[in-house]
């Protein structure tokens, strides 16, 4: 039998942050605008003999958050960084009260927490999956397999759409799901709709509309949609209450949902019937582990969201995406999907059933590459020369 996480206290001897650049196979639209690279804060941390890895998801600029990869690289130098080094932790969650001091950057704070988490999965022997499962042991086991499926951004016509869902499909994907904005919407879906009428299919707003919308959003009842992703303001719960009573369509809150109490409030107020979880977004795997609990002791339909992660973020969320209380598929599509090559290995690949297996070895079951962790270094003084 493992031992407990309390039972393994390590000291934080080194961290160090590469920046690195991403290239996207394919640039991903929405209605923020359009990726085609990310900057990517990548985290090596050191304790002993073991290494944790962890990665910052904010970008470069301020869109589906306030935090930006350069507000990320001074708060973790000057503020969260030294309040770690030394330490003597003797369990993952201990690094929260640790950075508590620092008011907000969630995005920023995980990436320190990720890695202490996969530290301790590497001192134990452990995959990062059972670790997650041991904070709030279940009656029911973690799965061996996430099931996934696939985001399509906003594209030039719906004909191109359709060929995008046409192709993923074909692939193995079986939910799927479309970034809207205005102007981008109810014709999208009736045409997808009549095109595709079996497939579990959802729509993400990423805040693109008002309350004033309600009417027509409520156009997108008639196709029978697994959900409508975040319509409304980013940190809005109240005027969803409002809007999900007058949907039929299940609504599903992303960008409002920081913490295990906002999920509390949603429920109470009627503002949602489904929880987005993004594990940076909410601050790290031990609040992720919070929310979790939460929407499975509430019978909450549940799923983890992707913020376009390299392979040392991706293996993480999968982890919590094996957790029982995780309902409905993940946004954790293939690693071909969005990087050629990653930073890690091995690559995930999409499996039978639309599932992503779960690494089993000790950590987050993925190496990092350092010779192309170099190498997406070298690129980062040509892109981002003023953040250099």
């Amino acid at each position: 039998m493992s031992t407990s996480p309390s039972q393994t206290a390590l000291t934080i001897d080194s961290i160090a942050i590469h920046k690195v650049v991403m290239s996207l196979v394919e640039p991903l639209r929405t209605s923020f605008g359009l990726e085609a690279i990310r900057p990517v804060l990548v985290v090596e941390m050191r304790s002993g003999e073991w290494v944790g890895w962890g990665e910052c998801t904010a970008v470069y600029e301020a869109g589906y958050s306030y935090e930006t990869v350069g507000t990320a690289e001074h708060i973790l130098e000057h503020f969260l960084i030294p309040r770690l080094l030394g330490q003597s932790i003797s369990a993952p969650s201990d690094v929260v009260p640790l950075m508590a001091g620092v008011r907000g950057h969630p995005l920023t704070k995980a990436a320190l927490e990720g890695a202490v988490w996969e530290l301790f999965a590497q001192a134990r022997g452990v995959a990062l999956a059972d670790l997650l499962w041991e904070q709030h042991p279940l009656d029911a086991p973690r799965r061996a397999e996430a099931s996934v499926g696939v985001s399509i951004g906003i594209q030039p016509t719906i004909d191109d759409t359709l060929a995008i869902i046409e192709k993923r499909l074909g692939e193995g994907y079986r939910r799927i799901k479309l970034k809207i904005a205005p102007g981008w919407d109810v014709e999208l879906a009736a045409v997808v709709r009549g095109v595709f009428p079996d497939i579990m299919l959802m729509l993400d707003a990423n805040s693109a509309y008002t309350l004033q919308d309600a009417d027509h959003l409520a156009e997108l009842d008639r196709f029978d949609l697994l959900m409508l992703e975040q319509p409304l303001g980013y940190d809005d719960i109240y005027e969803h209450s409002k809007l999900q009573q007058l949907l039929k369509t299940p609504i599903c809150l992303d960008e409002s949902i920081l913490c295990a109490n906002d999920v509390r409030l949603a429920l109470e107020l009627g503002a949602c019937q489904i929880i987005n979880l993004k594990p940076p977004r909410v601050g790290g795997l031990t609040e992720a582990c919070a929310v979790h609990k939460l929407c499975y002791d509430e019978g909450v339909p549940l799923w983890v969201g992707g913020m376009l992660e390299t392979g040392i973020g991706r293996a993480q969320n999968l982890a919590v995406a094996s957790l029982p209380g995780v309902t409905l598929p993940s946004d954790l599509s293939a690693t071909s999907r969005y990087y050629d090559p990653d930073l890690t290995e091995p690559p995930f690949v999409l499996g039978e059933h639309s599932t992503i297996a779960v690494p089993d070895g000790a950590g987050t079951g993925v190496r990092v590459d350092r010779s192309r962790l170099e190498a997406f270094a070298r690129q980062w003084p040509a892109a981002f020369p003023h953040l250099t």
